[in-house]
């Protein structure tokens, strides 16, 4: 008798970890289908929606996270250069927008741009370069941010 309450017993802990499997496999698969992300918010007189990190002239969303690991900023004495690496669950197409707009009240002029699920974003000031690359990948999205001087006396870029 002991032995068919024993094989009783095995026989539920294995549909219930086979129930369990299925509902771990299911809510993976509704994750990677129905991906929510946030769109970055408007600047408002209430909170702090956005935030300017290392670059005081790069506004932040602020449902990106700095990942101080991978970033590297060089400050000195008023000026600031390097890479900013953020990541966080947010809309590719508002985050671009963002960008956009909010480079554009900090007096970046917009240069260049490739969009797609990885963009990239090309923006110039009198004597600094920045270039933003986004990409977007199934659970969050990725923003490097770099920030460099321009050489004096160069106009011509990287090509001489």
């Amino acid at each position: 008798m002991q032995i068919m309450g024993t094989q009783k017993t095995i026989q539920l802990v294995v549909v219930a970890l086979i129930m369990v499997m299925l509902m771990a496999v299911g809510g993976c698969a509704s994750n990677k289908q129905g991906k929510t992300a946030t769109a970055p918010s408007a600047q408002g007189s209430s909170g702090v929606p956005a935030l300017y990190y290392d670059f005081g002239d790069v506004l932040i969303p602020k449902e990106l996270k700095v990942d101080k690991k991978s970033s590297f900023v060089y400050q000195t004495g008023g000026f600031s250069a390097g890479v900013l690496v953020l990541k966080g669950r947010i809309d590719n197409s508002s985050l671009i927008s963002f960008f956009e707009k909010n480079m554009a009240k900090d007096n970046w002029q917009m240069i260049s741009g490739f969009k797609s699920d990885r963009t990239m974003l090309l923006f110039q000031k009198a004597h600094r370069w920045c270039v933003m690359n986004i990409n977007d990948e199934t659970f969050n999205t990725y923003v490097e941010i770099w920030v460099a001087p321009t050489i004096k006396g160069s106009t011509s870029g990287l090509l001489k």
